[in-house]
């Protein structure tokens, strides 16, 4: 089978307690699908996790906006680490979480209601789109970009994840990676310079080479018509040397952990990944269970040590009483699932 990359799937977040964070996010950004919620002991993991396998908890969340979800992850067995610096933009790593919105301005007033730390004013980025910058209770910068997508639940204000902005230390061979492995392959901006839409992050004051990608192909299969487009910015600051923003700490741990994709025809994927230079580090090779869903994941490191996910999803549950879920081991991974097969996941939204 040939691979299909069908979206974001999720960004992971390490956090402390994955309820309090999930209901943050399922009243304020929407994200009020409860996918699956898991306790598991993370096995395979043990190359991030110190060598030690760590017990968890994690929870799936969606915004049936469309878009990316979140994989709220928790550990159970140990006390998850904040980094011992503060991160600055262009350290290696996810430094931002970008989400969509249909309404940027009614967005931004909306938050400024919880007195969060706004980052920033709603200010244009340089291709001319509104956006504005805020960090969330638990210190992860969020951006929120205006963006017109949406595939369900139209009066929301905001919707799932975009992408994300991730630092870099070398941006040509960053490139090769987002695009050879990734398909990253629209250039929608290749900018030099100091930024002042950064202003009021931090490290804004620094000089930056700032890269978006996007794909030029829409995404297909599965549920890539609920994920939609997505974008990377890749950002290399090019007057200190940055740190790793998980520098001594361990995956799990406090921030954002990995960005997560869906995808169809794992071995595939390997297998180019393997011949780019990229191995797997990480193969589930068998169908793994989380909670009621199951898949296939594996994750490779970009350059810098970033970890991104894959995950071949087979089974996702839809209404447990009844042990209703989609099977998508017997469909075609080119073609989209039927929106009212999708929207049956409204049936594990949670409103209270």
């Amino acid at each position: 089978m040939n691979k299909i990359i069908n979206g974001i799937q999720q960004i992971g977040i390490g956090v402390a307690d994955a309820k309090e964070v999930f209901n943050w996010y399922r009243v304020h950004l929407g994200f009020d699908i409860l996918v699956f919620e898991d306790e598991a002991t993370a096995d395979l993991m043990v190359a991030y996790t110190g060598g030690k396998p760590v017990a968890r908890f994690a929870m799936l969340s969606l915004n049936m906006s469309g878009g990316g979800g979140l994989e709220i992850w928790q550990a159970k067995n140990k006390e998850p680490r904040a980094g011992s610096f503060p991160v600055q933009l262009g350290d290696l790593g996810i430094n931002v979480m970008k989400i969509r919105s249909r309404a940027i301005h009614r967005a931004h007033a909306r938050l400024k209601l919880l007195n969060l730390q706004l980052l920033t004013d709603v200010v244009r980025t340089p291709e001319g789109r509104f956006h504005f910058y805020f960090r969330d209770p638990w210190e992860n910068i969020v951006e929120v970009v205006s963006d017109t997508y949406v595939y369900s639940d139209r009066d929301k204000i905001s919707g799932g994840v975009l992408g994300v902005v991730t630092g870099v230390k070398d941006m040509d061979l960053s490139l090769r990676f987002y695009r050879e492995v990734l398909g990253y392959d629209t250039m929608v901006y290749d900018l030099e310079g100091a930024f002042p839409g950064f202003s009021g992050l931090p490290g804004a004051a620094h000089r930056f080479r700032r890269v978006l990608l996007r794909h030029s192909q829409k995404a297909v299969g599965g549920f890539g018509e609920l994920f939609g487009p997505s974008e990377i910015e890749l950002l290399q600051v090019l007057d200190r040397e940055p740190l790793k923003v998980y520098r001594d700490r361990h995956w799990g741990d406090l921030g954002y952990i990995h960005l997560c994709f869906d995808i169809s025809g794992m071995q595939q994927l390997s297998e180019d990944c393997s011949q780019l230079g990229y191995p797997f580090t990480v193969d589930s090779r068998e169908s793994f269970d989380m909670g009621e869903a199951s898949g296939h994941f594996g994750y490779v490191e970009d350059p810098d040590g970033t970890l991104i996910e894959f995950v071949e999803t087979h089974r996702v549950p839809i209404f447990k009483p009844l042990g209703l879920s989609i099977n998508l081991k017997k469909r075609d991974p080119g073609r989209p699932l039927p929106k009212w097969m999708v929207n049956a996941l409204k049936l594990r939204k949670i409103s209270s």
